[in-house]
């Protein structure tokens, strides 16, 4: 029999791909005059870095968006305004079911929100009869809010809850303008228009692949024109980018980690 080769541990990342830089997550954060110990690092890549952190108040999660400088470049006013979308999207969701309650922010970049125990959606987990239906419960909410999630795409961003129920996180991406910067001018509700169809035909590609018997008869259906669009555009970056990360020896394969 042939040995198999080993696989070459990966490096680190170098500290300009890094939302901190050389810097990890703080060791301790106070937030509304409670202090939280870091736990656990989830993630740390470009745009953001997030953590578990616990406290006398239970659990939390810390999502510092990008501080640190690129090729001398100050990047902090980016962290600072991809923090502030997402915590007036969680604001707009907050009495949506199935929306983690934001705690606070914390200094010019970071967000805490609750800390929701369950696993990543993914086709090797089993959902009950609920669970879809609630999920769309969520988007017709937050549709009505003239909001759209836009990232549901990623079956990672779907939360299945220990409870069974599905929770959604991770709003940097979402859409939503307020009637006093424009939102009900024709370009802001075109945009709208087509990421909450966006948002419902990934839900239901997600539905139609976990639970068929829900859908009887339902294929999968041919994307709209701008969904593929998208992917002719994007996905050729995405792939080179992956190529590129995968030659620095900071990841291991060109090819997506699915979570099932």
């Amino acid at each position: 029999m042939e040995a198999t080769k080993p696989n070459k541990p990966l490096r680190s990342p170098p500290a300009w791909l890094l939302a901190l830089g050389k810097s990890a997550l703080p060791s301790s954060i106070l937030v509304r005059g409670t202090e939280y110990g870091h736990v656990q690092t989830f993630k740390h890549d470009f745009f953001a870095a997030t953590g578990l952190y616990e406290g006398p108040a239970g659990r939390v999660v810390l999502k510092v968006g990008r501080r640190s400088s690129l090729f001398g470049l100050p990047m902090d006013w980016v962290g600072g305004l991809l923090m502030r979308h997402e915590a007036r999207m969680y604001r707009l969701t907050q009495s949506i079911a199935g929306v983690p309650r934001l705690v606070g922010t914390w200094g010019t970049t970071g967000l805490v929100h609750e800390y929701i125990e369950g696993r990543p959606l993914s086709k090797s987990l089993a959902v009950d009869d609920a669970f879809f239906p609630r999920l769309s419960s969520m988007l017709d909410a937050m549709h009505a809010r003239s909001a759209a999630y836009v990232d549901l795409e990623k079956p990672e961003n779907i939360l299945l809850g220990k409870d069974g129920a599905p929770y959604l996180f991770d709003f940097q991406i979402s859409w939503h303008v307020p009637r006093n910067r424009g939102g009900d001018t024709w370009p802001c509700r075109m945009i709208l228009d087509v990421l909450r169809a966006s948002d419902r035909y990934h839900l239901f590609k997600h539905w139609r692949r976990m639970r068929p018997d829900q859908l009887p008869g339902a294929g999968e259906g041919r994307a709209p024109v701008w969904i593929r669009w998208h992917r002719a555009v994007f996905r050729p970056l995405t792939l080179l980018r992956r190529q590129i990360l995968v030659w620095m020896g900071t990841r291991s394969s060109v090819k997506v980690r699915s979570p099932g």
